[in-house]
């Protein structure tokens, strides 16, 4: 699989897509670089790696699940939320309303 060559043109114009100032010799060196890059994966491209089997998975740890359980020692229960609030009605926290004019 050849990639196709990047040319000084085409960094001019991704450049100006991207608005990033790039001078002349700046779009030289990117293009060279550019197309170095697509070189190697070139090469990358063409080794043949039909016998090898994918990895998905490469340490051997296995997910551990748990049940989705309620834990009642740890749970907090309302009253203990609002042992502490200033103002309260009813089982509720009451703060002053705040609204914004803007």
């Amino acid at each position: 699989m050849k990639s196709a060559a990047i040319s000084v043109s085409d960094v001019a114009r991704i450049a100006t897509l991207a608005k990033i100032p790039v001078t002349a010799p700046e779009e030289q060196k990117l293009a060279s670089g550019f197309n170095a890059t697509l070189a190697v994966v070139d090469k990358v491209f063409a080794i043949d790696i039909s016998s090898v089997v994918g990895t998905h998975q490469v340490t051997g740890l296995v997910n551990v699940f748990r049940e989705d359980e309620i834990d009642a020692e740890r749970m907090l229960i309302q009253e203990a939320a609002l042992a502490n609030a200033s103002r309260k009605h009813n089982g509720f926290f009451v703060v002053d309303q705040v609204i914004d004019q803007e």
